[in-house]
């Protein structure tokens, strides 16, 4: 009956387009006031419970940290390291964007981040070189996705928080599953590049190519910087992000001197906005997983799974399909804080280890990211490329494909994502 009950009472407001953070909190005050009678101060209690966690200071570090190199010279000198390595091969700007793309996921741990800061850039040049309009969205758009799967990254975080794993885990499982899948795009890029012909002109001189490399070689210690940190030992992932800011305004200020103080406000307005929107969601559904575990909701749903899905593999399947839906209709805090919790049981049951779904989850997401009509990269796209919905649904049709290929062979070889924190955290 309270499952009923509150299920009732989370969709009713959802249908009426309650936000997601209020829904949360109302739902929790529904069932202390109705069903258990407790006074509404424990919800307060609740929702202060929810943000007394260390781990959170990194969440808007590194959206703060991510914003800063948006707004800097660090995306361009790392797209121009990457063209100096592959631009002359067949699809090599193609093959470069990709790469760029994931050496800025890996320090700015934010999927629209990587979209506009490597997008805006490559977008004018794959164009200027021949490319097909239709394919450049598509890669860009999809390529940015790598942003919450490579780590660090803040989706990863909150999972780790949610689910009461390590951090350092779940970053660590991202890497193989992340470099997999840019693998892959790199290679329908060259594919797709030699079935046109596309061929960049992209030549340096020696001269040229050290001066690049020179240039570059503050925004490549970045990643080195802040996950070699990390795994090295010299500070917790929470440091980790604010020696990530350091090091970004110092960069952006002092070297490239490409970034203005007058810019800096902004920067950190906009990054405290976004910060206290994910925050307040995140308290509000800690007091509804609080609900939930009272409740034995998770216990009561994993019990009616496993009675009526006797496999292992037809599990996986069935909640990869759940997985892609809410991916394609919810934000990404939403889907991770909510279905997460509700599932934990039934993974125990099935013997899934928490690590490999965290990453089937996040894979799902940037599927979401990608899928219309309310994919979130998909309207990063509109605004920096200045294309229709429609024009970038179907240039990312192609790349959605690749990515579900992708997300199945991740799902069913369960050491890509666990091997790494086996050889090196167990």
């Amino acid at each position: 009956m309270t499952l009923t009950i509150v299920l009732v009472c989370f969709f009713v407001l959802l249908a009426l387009s309650m936000p997601i953070s209020l829904l949360l909190a109302a739902t929790t005050a529904v069932y202390l006031i109705f069903i258990s009678h407790t006074p509404l101060t424990s919800l307060v209690q609740q929702l202060f419970n929810g943000l007394d966690n260390f781990v959170l200071l990194g969440v808007p570090f590194f959206i703060l940290a991510g914003n800063i190199m948006a707004e800097g010279a660090i995306s361009d000198r790392l797209v121009a390291v990457m063209k100096l390595f592959v631009g002359r091969f067949t699809g090599g700007l193609a093959m470069a964007s990709v790469m760029a793309c994931m050496l800025f996921a890996a320090i700015s741990g934010s999927s629209p981040a990587t979209v506009i800061a490597i997008g805006s850039i490559m977008m004018p040049a794959l164009i200027k070189e021949g490319y097909g309009d239709r394919f450049s969205i598509g890669l860009l758009t999809s390529s940015g996705s790598l942003g919450i799967l490579i780590p660090p990254s803040i989706p990863m975080i909150l999972y780790a928080l949610v689910m009461n794993v390590s951090v350092a885990e779940i970053f660590m499982a991202g890497f193989l599953p992340g470099l997999f899948i840019g693998c892959c795009l790199m290679g329908y890029s060259y594919y797709t590049s030699y079935k046109h012909r596309w061929r960049s002109e992209v030549r340096y001189t020696f001269k040229e190519g050290v001066k690049v490399i020179r240039d570059g070689l503050w925004a490549l210690f970045l990643p080195v910087l802040v996950l070699g940190g990390i795994y090295g030992g010299i500070f917790t992932p929470t440091e980790a992000a604010a020696v990530s800011v350091v090091y970004a305004l110092f960069v952006e200020l002092f070297i490239y001197k490409e970034l203005k103080f007058g810019k800096l406000f902004g920067i950190c307005r906009d990054s405290a906005i976004l910060s206290g929107c994910l925050l307040f969601i995140l308290s509000c559904a800690m007091s509804f997983i609080w609900l939930l575990t009272v409740e034995q909701i998770p216990v009561k749903l994993a019990e009616t799974i496993v009675a009526n899905i006797q496999s292992k593999w037809l599990f996986l399947l069935a909640i990869n399909g759940v997985l892609l839906i809410i991916g394609s209709l919810m934000d990404i805090v939403t889907a991770i804080i909510v279905i997460s919790p509700i599932l934990v049981e039934t993974l125990t049951r099935y013997d899934i280890d928490l690590i490999h779904y965290g990453i089937i989850m996040i894979v799902n997401i940037e599927c979401g990211f990608l899928t219309p009509p309310f994919g979130l990269n998909l309207f990063v796209s509109m605004a920096i490329m200045r294309r229709s919905l429609v024009e970038i649904g179907r240039a990312i049709l192609p790349f959605i494909l690749l990515f579900l290929g992708c997300l199945l062979v991740i799902t069913y070889i369960p050491k890509l994502s666990t091997l790494l924190p086996e050889l090196l955290l167990r």
